[in-house]
């Protein structure tokens, strides 16, 4: 419960305080241009970061390896763009943040090494044991009731 105390209490009440401390500094007027300045900066960074992200993730299916490094960053992109669309500078904050791609290497880092071993992947043949007969095509399907 603590997470999501913080997600939908601390965060919204952080960002309030925020905006009056910034508002109290730089004026109304400013302060929401400052908002809408990085929404759009934001969402320019986010959309040339993803097709770089997408690119990485096909140049990785082209060496028949798995892109799971590629992926885990186009989904903090993605993250990244969420925080940035939405209003509030603790939010921005973040959202610059992931664009950064050494500081998400070490947030990838650190998500892998938090939930490693919490999750079995399953490979290589199964055999599946099954009955079945084989119907002529000039046979009508069977009749329900």
């Amino acid at each position: 419960m603590g997470i999501l105390f913080l997600l939908f209490v601390g965060i919204p009440v952080a960002e309030i305080a925020l905006f009056i401390y910034v508002g109290g500094r730089i004026g109304l007027l400013a302060t929401l241009a400052a908002i809408v300045v990085t929404a759009l900066v934001g969402s320019t960074l986010v959309a040339r970061q993803g097709a770089a992200a997408l690119a990485d993730v096909q140049a990785a299916f082209f060496k028949a390896r798995f892109p799971g490094r590629e992926l885990a960053h186009g989904a903090m992109i993605v993250v990244a763009g969420a925080f940035l669309v939405t209003p509030g500078f603790l939010t921005d904050g973040i959202g610059f943040l992931l664009l950064v791609p050494p500081i998400r290497e070490a947030a990838r880092q650190m998500v892998t090494r938090r939930f490693a071993g919490r999750f079995t992947i399953q490979s290589g043949p199964r055999t599946v044991d099954a009955e079945w007969h084989d119907t002529p095509e000039d046979d009508p399907p069977p009749r329900i009731g």
